[in-house]
């Protein structure tokens, strides 16, 4: 059975099974080649030369490339735009034709293949396509291939420019098509490969290729001597979906017989992938409200399989929707293209919020009999709307304010609102239609309770104003949504009473600027500084005192505020600023009942009108010139004044008449307003400095003068009209016994310094020559001491402890003492034999310690012998000798090693001791 009309019969087998509803196919990611591996026309059983048969689509991804089509069998030809047309008539097409389409690019080695198949009008299907399962169709299509393939008789012949060859054979060799995921067995025959030449000679058969020898290698195999060509495992169309090789026949000693012929294999796709969303959740949203066909969202799913089969055709449908409100059926969805639109009216997000649809994906293009189905599920959010106007609870608020405060909250508004909390569509918004044309409130939004905040922020009187009836409107951010309503609840009235407190008095005009000339004397009345009681309704007392005067210049009436000075006013005093004086006073009330008194401030400006009472002084007053007149050699001279314009410059600046010589060797000139020179008016002045007056007078009427002494010192000066050093002296006025009678001073003070350094070395040598009381060898001040000698032995107790006695010292409280005859002195040693002291026996028990302690310590303090005798002792000198005892005597009990373990039971003040003697393991 021809293998063409066994791929006819299965295609109009799956089109017959699964309907001939046209289908949009997914979009697959860009391959370059042909759209389908395999074609198949019904044409008439005559075809006209030029006569255009189908049109192959070639998918070019880099959309650059010049592609040149070309057709194995002569008779047929392929345009450029893919058309395949008949280059000669065909008459008497009684047998399908197929044949292979190769592109190629012009300047790319890469090589794109189909098979295009030519079917008669009205052929007899060779196969029951209404009765004939899948699985049998594809065992036939298995079974029906060609059994043997013969090696074309005739040789090559002419090639095209672009060098692709076609041949001329007795019959095209039609494509092996292999189904994939079969079962077996293994290996199976698919074709025999067969030459003419095998009667003659010996003949061994090959094939190369991709899948033969060379990757994946070892899928097909063939026999070398019958030539029986097998495949060995299952295939998978979604790894690789083709297959071009090429079989050799050479004969026993390697010399090729026939020419290689090309062998395309197909793998027959079959429905074994099932759709995979590309997601397993899809979000997607709707505003509430949206009118039906409204778009939500879209889900995608792809199928492995061939996407120009109906093994990869998805379908998509909508298997359940909760909640089912208002309806189950609220959405639908595009089955070709996964589109979900709204089918009904009626989202209300205030209802339900979010919808959960599971969507199933079906492949076969849709078909539930035979297609794999998936499932995946698609939230859909309902916005929110602004379809819900705010609504305050109550129509009318009341509150209470007190006057004069601001920044208090009056009441709060409440509202309530359905829309999404926190969102434009909820947060409030409160305005003041009417009832406040003066702006004493405002309401501000609370963000987390969206209660309005009925805030005043101007204050309020009460003798102006005692209630206020204020409407409001309250509104949401964002606009209502088309063709909802404002609520009659969202306006409401407030009702705010004022609260009367007990203002502090306020003066009509703060501050207050008067305007007076400076001088007034003390007890002038300037003005009447008085404060007004805003408390109308109230009768009280307002009473004056100063707070602040910084010049302690005046004084308020208490009574009635008069301002009276104390002291004369000065503008040119140091708290006068900008010829503005300021002082401020307190006025306060006596309250009312129940409420503290009240006081307000005031500021008093007095504005100081200048007059002339200050008189110009000089700004330097000395100066230096070169005592020969130079004509650069001048003393600038400023005159300064604190008054004000009119009463300072510009000045005039005078010499005075006597003596005369002032006016004969000195002249000066005015340069400006408060600016004038003195310079030499001869051409030689004897060095020394000279002192006279200069009379300045100012432009105040009258003017004021003064005469101010300048010390000028003219010196000689060198070629750069400096002052040399000794003409600087000279011009200081020291003379030549000013100058001796300074070193005069010099020496006698340098003698003194001298005579003190010597008497300090003399008395310094008379100390150190001055005898100790003890031996040099003794006196161990400022010596370097030797501290690992350990001293002299038994020489340490050669000493008279009467050296350290000082008995005429304790005379007068001898004196006090009524001491009877024979009595010793409390000082001296006593003559008589010495006390017993306990002996520590050479084995003590532990337990006798303690007493053996308490019986020393008192035979120590009984014993009158023991030093110090209770006397005052001098320490400063201890002699050459000791009466210790030595200590060489000292040695242990026994010569034996002893036990010292008992210390260790005499507690922790003999801890250390034990450390040192105890232990002797450790040793």
């Amino acid at each position: 059975m021809n293998v063409g009309c066994v791929i006819l019969a299965y295609t109009l087998l799956v089109g017959a099974s699964l309907g001939s509803k046209a289908v949009q196919p997914l979009k697959a990611p860009c391959r370059s080649g042909f759209s389908q591996n395999f074609y198949t026309v019904i044409v008439p059983r005559e075809v006209l030369r030029g006569q255009g048969i189908l049109k192959v689509k070639f998918e070019d991804c880099q959309h650059s490339r010049a592609v040149d089509f070309v057709s194995s069998d002569p008779k047929f030809n392929v345009r450029p735009d893919g058309m395949v047309y008949a280059e000669q008539e065909v008459a008497n097409l009684s047998e399908p034709v197929q044949f292979m389409v190769t592109a190629r690019g012009l300047h790319d080695p890469h090589i794109w293949e189909t098979t295009v198949k030519l079917a008669q009008t009205g052929h007899p299907h060779p196969l029951p396509l209404t009765k004939v399962s899948i699985e049998e169709m594809l065992s036939r299509v298995w079974d029906s291939q060609p059994r043997v393939i013969k090696f074309p008789r005739k040789h090559q012949r002419s090639s095209y420019a672009n060098g692709l060859r076609r041949q001329k054979r007795d019959w095209v060799i039609p494509p092996i098509n292999v189904p994939e995921n079969s079962r077996g067995p293994f290996p199976h025959m698919l074709v025999r490969i067969r030459s003419d030449q095998d009667k003659d000679v010996g003949i061994r058969y090959s094939i190369t290729g991709a899948g033969a020898d060379q990757p994946p290698s070892g899928i097909y195999n063939i026999d070398p001597i019958s030539g029986n060509m097998f495949v060995t495992q299952p295939l998978d169309r979604e790894e690789r979906a083709s297959f071009h090789l090429r079989a050799h026949a050479v004969d026993m000693n390697g010399n090729q017989v026939e020419n290689p012929i090309d062998l395309y294999i197909y793998v027959i796709d079959m429905n074994d992938n099932r759709p995979e969303f590309q997601n397993q959740v899809y979000n997607g949203s709707v505003p509430e409200g949206s009118k039906p066909g409204s778009s939500v969202m879209q889900v995608t799913a792809s199928d492995s399989d061939d996407s120009t089969t109906a093994n990869g055709m998805v379908r998509y449908r909508i298997l359940s929707q909760t909640p089912h409100s208002p309806i189950p059926n609220m959405f639908t969805i595009n089955s070709e293209t996964g589109d979900i639109v709204t089918v009904a009216a009626g989202l209300d997000r205030e209802k339900v919020s979010q919808y959960t649809i599971i969507v199933q994906a079906t492949d076969m293009e849709g078909n539930l009999n035979f297609g794999l189905s998936n499932t995946a599920t698609a939230l859909i959010s309902i916005t929110d709307i602004n379809d819900n106007p705010p609504e305050l609870t109550v129509r009318t608020f009341s509150g209470e304010v007190p006057e004069n405060k601001v920044n208090v909250v009056v009441t709060n508004l409440t509202v309530v609102d359905r829309d999404q909390p926190h969102s434009p569509n909820w947060n409030a918004v409160y305005r003041i239609v009417s009832g406040d044309p003066s702006g004493h409130f405002t309401i501000r939004t609370n963000p987390i309770t969206n209660e309005g905040m009925l805030t005043v922020v101007k204050p309020v009187d009460f003798e102006m104003n005692r209630a206020f009836m204020l409407t409001v409107v309250v509104s949401n951010q964002a606009h209502l949504a088309s063709g909802i309503q404002s609520s009659l609840q969202s306006t409401a009235g407030v009702t705010i009473s004022v609260q009367d407190v007990n203002e502090p008095p306020v003066f009509p005009v703060n501050p207050k600027l008067i305007r007076f000339e400076e001088g007034v004397p003390a007890g002038t009345i300037l003005t009447v500084f008085a404060a007004q009681d805003p408390d109308h309704f109230i009768h009280q007392i307002v009473r004056y005192s100063k707070l602040s005067d910084p010049a302690n210049w005046l004084k308020i009436n208490r009574t009635n505020g008069q301002i009276t000075t104390m002291a004369l006013l000065d503008r040119e005093s140091m708290y006068v600023k900008n010829n503005v004086y300021e002082a401020t006073f307190l006025a306060f009330d006596n309250g009312k009942s129940g409420s503290p008194q009240a006081s307000g401030t005031g500021t008093l400006q007095i504005y100081l009108i200048d007059v002339n009472d200050n008189s110009p002084v000089l700004i330097p007053r000395e100066g230096q010139v070169c005592q020969r007149a130079r004509p650069n050699s001048w003393i600038n001279i400023t005159a300064s004044d604190a008054d004000a314009d009119p009463n300072e410059g510009p000045f005039i600046f005078e010499l005075p008449k006597t003596p005369v010589s002032i006016r004969r060797n000195w002249t000066i000139s005015r340069l400006g307003g408060d600016y004038a020179k003195l310079k030499l008016n001869i051409p030689y002045l004897e060095a020394g400095v000279y002192e006279f007056p200069i009379s300045v007078s100012d432009s105040g009427n009258p003017p004021m003068s003064n005469r101010s002494l300048i010390r000028i010192k003219v010196c000689p000066c060198d070629d750069n009209g400096d002052c040399s050093t000794t003409g600087a002296v000279a011009a200081a006025g020291l003379g030549t016994g000013a100058i001796i009678a300074i070193l005069i001073c010099i020496i006698i003070l340098l003698s003194m310094v001298l005579l003190f350094v010597v008497w300090m070395k003399r008395r310094e040598k008379e100390r150190q020559a001055k005898p100790l009381l003890i031996d040099p060898e003794d006196d161990v001040r400022d010596n370097i001491l030797k501290y690992d000698e350990e001293g002299g032995g038994e020489e340490d107790q050669d000493y008279d402890l009467s050296q350290l006695q000082q008995p005429e010292s304790l005379d007068h409280i001898i004196s006090k003492i009524n001491k009877p005859a024979g009595v010793r002195r409390v000082d001296e040693r006593p003559v008589i034999p010495e006390s017993q002291y306990p002996v520590r026996p050479s084995l003590p028990h532990p337990g006798d310690i303690g007493d053996f302690i308490n019986d020393g310590l008192r035979a120590a303090d009984n014993d009158p012998t023991a030093p110090p005798y209770d006397s005052l002792l001098v320490f400063d000198y201890e002699g050459s000798g000791s009466t210790a005892g030595s200590v060489s005597s000292l040695n242990s009990t026994s010569s034996g090693d002893q036990d010292y373990d008992y210390l260790n039971d005499w507690g922790p003040r003999f801890k250390k001791l034990a450390d040192l003697y105890g232990g002797g393991d450790d040793d």
